[in-house]
Parts: C-alpha cells; structure tokens; sequence
C-alpha cells in the first residue's frame, strides 16, 4: 500500500485528492455566494414568506432575494409551498437537504464568532 496523496500532489496535477473535490467545491460555492448564508440562516427558524425573509435580511434587495430563492428551489435546498387563502400566501422552508446544512453552517458560525468576531480580529491586527 502507498501512502496517501497530498493536497499539494493533487493541486499539481497528481490523481485525485479528496481535499479538491468538485463536489466540495460546489456545495462551497453555492453556500457561499453572496447573502445565500444569511438567508439559509434565517430559514432556519422555520417557514417564512418572502417579506418576512427581505425584512429579516434589509440590505438584500428584492431582485437578489428573488433571485438567490429561486436558484435554491431549482437547487433543491429550499421548498416554495403556496397556501390556498384568502390571502394566497406563499412560504419558503429549507428541504430534507437544506435543514442537512444546518450542522455545517452552525459551525461554520461558531467559528466566524471565534476567529472573525471582534476579539478574532484584533487579535491579528
């Protein structure tokens, strides 16, 4: 048995490494595009209707709300669910597979505390 590649092998054309998986890439990418952490966040507490997320996260427009909603659905992160009214309402909850994020975005908010927080940051200035 040979040891195992290192990230370094990989990144220089080497077999495949798990640490430079598309697969991971992607998930990080999606997560990470501009206010989608901020929204999954916010979902997190439950279903909410459009204006109760816009109002929950204010520097997000509309348009990019929209957006970002959209992508997630086709995604198959979050589910748009319309009640019958009146009024017709319409409800945004995160799918089987979105509330699965919330472990990792959990983290990764624990670690933003620690390490980008106030303290974090004078630390290394």
């Amino acid at each position: 048995m040979g040891a195992p590649e290192d990230t370094v092998t990989a990144e220089r054309g080497g077999s495949h490494s798990p640490s430079c998986c598309p697969l991971y890439h992607e998930a990080v990418e999606l997560v990470g595009r501009r206010w989608t952490g901020a929204i999954l966040r916010v979902l997190m507490e439950g279903a909410l209707r459009f204006s109760e997320i816009a109002q929950a996260v204010p520097e997000l427009s509309d348009r990019l709300l929209s957006e970002r909603m959209k992508e997630l659905e086709r995604r198959g992160i979050v589910e748009r669910r319309v009640l019958s009214g009146p009024p017709l309402r319409v409800e945004y909850s995160l799918s089987e597979m979105g509330r699965e994020l919330e472990p990792a975005l959990a983290e990764l908010q624990r670690w933003a505390n620690r390490w980008l927080g106030e303290r974090g940051m004078s630390a290394r200035l």
